[in-house]
């Protein structure tokens, strides 16, 4: 009789410059979505954690915001997530984007390859790249000392294979530490703020969704049958100019944020929404420890 095969289990977390793709890789890894994405740097600003959890194995990914130089207390938070979510590790993914790889990315690189633990450079967005660019490229990077080099599409899906197959390897045999159906820590309440924080993103012009923070006051009505839950929540933003663009023409760009949020929101929360927003302005509250609090800004796990 063949021997039961020991459950592997550990801790992965993913670094990198903003926006090349962290938070879609861990969707993509996890197989829901429990990161927000957008195409503007730095729109994850905690410690996300999301569970893959396959036979024998659960790996528990930890997404962290983008490495940059803090320009305010809210940079200040988010690079110290960064620094909590590699304490205990088991495994590092340094992720890069083919498509614009810097000299930060290979200072990064160089930066964290005494960490005591297994690491891979992920080169993501290889699908959007000439494959005549793309080539000499992986080459120069395939010479970096790292335990895996991975090339990959995380939108796509094109590679992942190869990344879980590495990382189960490297995994140590240990528990499983949370329950097969889990799949993110994050409360309810934090959800639902990032995905209105989300659409904000999406829609908005440039120079706004640095200055944009939620806070959910209230949901009414969770987990009652046949009842809409009743969420109600303020859009933080730091000047009157931005909140006139952020509610928009006769409330059109307000209407359309909530509806968009509303459809992501009740699909994770598996009932019907009534979601109403407001808009307030807190000037330079990214340099406010209390407003930094009211937003869920500093309690790192």
């Amino acid at each position: 009789m063949d021997k039961k095969k020991q459950y592997r289990s550990g801790f992965v977390a993913i670094i990198g410059r903003p926006n090349v793709g962290k938070s879609t890789l861990m969707n993509a890894m996890v197989g829901e979505k429990v990161a927000i994405t957008s195409s503007r740097a730095q729109t994850t600003r905690n410690r996300i954690m999301g569970v893959m959890t396959k036979e024998n194995l659960q790996i528990v990914f930890l997404d962290t915001p983008g490495l940059h130089q803090p320009r305010n207390k809210l940079g200040e938070y988010m690079m110290g997530s960064v620094k909590d979510a590699l304490d205990g590790i088991d495994a590092l993914i340094m992720m890069l984007d083919a498509t614009d790889v810097r000299n930060v990315d290979i200072e990064i690189l160089h930066k964290y390859e005494r960490l005591p633990v297994k690491k891979a450079l992920v080169v993501n967005k290889i699908d959007q790249v000439n494959g005549e660019i793309l080539a000499p490229l992986l080459d120069r990077l395939s010479e970096e000392e790292v335990d895996a080099f991975i090339p990959l599409s995380a939108q796509k899906r094109k590679g992942l294979d190869s990344l879980i197959d590495t990382l189960t390897e490297w995994m140590p045999e240990g528990p499983q530490y949370f329950p097969e159906d889990m799949i993110t820590d994050q409360p309810e309440r934090q959800m639902v703020a990032e995905m209105i924080r989300e659409k904000t993103l999406r829609n908005l012009r440039d120079e706004i969704p640095h200055g944009i923070g939620v806070e959910v006051l209230s949901m009414e009505g969770e987990g009652e049958e046949n009842r809409a839950i009743t969420i109600h929540a303020n859009i933080f933003c730091e000047k009157e100019s931005h909140k006139g663009i952020l509610i928009g023409k006769k409330g059109d760009m307000l209407r359309r944020i909530g509806e968009q949020a509303r459809g992501d929101i009740e699909k994770t929360l598996g009932q019907k929404v009534n979601l109403q927003l407001w808009v307030k302005v807190k000037p330079d509250w990214r340099n406010s420890m209390s407003d930094l609090r009211t937003l869920g800004y500093t309690d790192r796990a």
